[in-house]
């Protein structure tokens, strides 16, 4: 349900005379470069396996300080050098006029044919992304200081009320769908209300959200229920990030039996590689992995239908998880990741079903949460 209601509001008008400002600075310098007769360039943060540090003492990942050149003549640089400027025009054009776009949308408000050419100036989104990721860690502001958005990916319901946009929303009382999770969470677009939950239960898939939603887990059990389509997107990420730090509440995991469930805690909780720039607003080092585990096959009697076979991909996915620094010094994550290379077959969250519809809501994770049977 939701009603309006008023905002604190303020916030946004003077972070983006900031982000005007920088995009001033990205373009003065190119100018500037060009009028001393040097050739026009633009300094890039290295986003790369090879300039992320693990960060022990903070318990995440963070971008290290190397940087490269996107130069104007260069061949090899000159068209992600073109296409850098031409996001940096839009993102400007957008502040201006006080509005938003999406991913998508900003990919075709830049794509077009060089004049006297055949050339286009993107040719998929996949490299407009990119681009828009590297203005991001440039300009050192956050996508959405950027005024650009992803699709909405993820549900929330529970025992916790918000304001969106001035929209009073109670997710107790949302339905079989949930609060959609949109891609802005800051603290200008999402305020926090009332919250009576104790902790959150993140599932990895809207399949698993639907059955714990269903049996109003959350009413029960006191808690938030979110989930994030798979890989959280950032949005996810962040919201979950913000009712830890801000309500202190325990993030707790529940993901499949196999080294892409893995990873998505990991990345829950250290950050990913990627987005390291923005590892101290999203990652969550004290999240926990509740399961499913790899003891789970013998614990709670499963039939081996459950098994999906692990393939040589899964093999060397599961070693490389194995070999980040957060998990090699942690005997419970090595004897984990260890048990499902013994057992050499994967398990799914949907197959605790074959035991009853409602056993991983009334059963497994009741009685895990009460015995504190997590990995940290």
């Amino acid at each position: 349900m939701a009603k309006r209601t008023k905002t604190s509001g303020g916030k946004r008008p003077e972070r983006d005379a900031k982000t005007k400002g920088r995009i001033s600075s990205l373009a003065d310098a190119v100018v500037t470069r060009a009028n001393s007769g040097r050739e026009p360039a633009i300094e890039i943060p290295t986003r790369a396996r090879s300039n992320t540090i693990w960060n022990k003492k903070r318990g995440i990942l963070e971008m290290g300080s190397a940087t490269q050149e996107r130069q104007l003549f260069n061949l090899n640089q000159a068209r992600q050098f073109m296409q850098t400027l031409l996001h940096a025009s839009t993102i400007n054009d957008l502040i201006d006029a006080a509005k938003t776009s999406s991913l998508r949308g900003v990919f075709y408000k830049a794509k077009h044919t060089v004049a006297g050419t055949k050339e286009n100036t993107f040719d998929e989104q996949d490299e407009s992304d990119t681009i828009l990721e590297d203005l991001e860690v440039a300009l050192g502001s956050l996508r959405e200081e950027l005024h650009v958005f992803a699709e909405n990916r993820g549900s929330m319901v529970g025992n916790i009320t918000l304001v969106d946009k001035g929209d009073e929303i109670d997710c107790r009382r949302m339905g079989s769908g949930g609060y959609a999770l949109p891609s802005i969470v800051e603290p200008d677009v999402i305020e926090f209300r009332k919250c009576d939950a104790k902790f959150v239960l993140h599932v990895e898939k809207g399949t698993v959200w639907n059955r714990f939603n269903e049996d109003r887990f959350w009413e029960k059990h006191g808690c938030i229920l979110t989930h994030g389509a798979g890989q959280p997107p950032r949005g996810c990420r962040r919201l979950l990030q913000r009712l830890h730090t801000e309500l202190k509440l325990p993030i707790i995991c529940l993901l499949d039996c196999d080294p892409w469930g893995h990873y998505i805690y990991s990345v829950i909780k250290q950050g990913s590689i990627s987005l390291a720039f923005e590892s101290s607003r999203l990652a969550i080092p004290e999240a926990r992995f509740l399961g499913i585990r790899a003891k789970d096959f013998v614990a709670c009697k499963l039939s081996d239908a459950v098994k999906i076979s692990l393939t040589d991909t899964d093999i060397k996915r599961a070693k490389e998880i194995a070999a980040y620094p957060w998990f090699a010094g942690h005997k419970g994550w090595q004897k984990e990741i260890d048990l499902l290379l013994t057992n050499g077959f994967k398990m799914e969250v949907e197959s605790l079903i074959t035991k009853d519809i409602s056993y991983v809501t009334e059963t497994y994770v009741p009685e895990r949460l009460k015995a504190r049977d997590w990995l940290e």
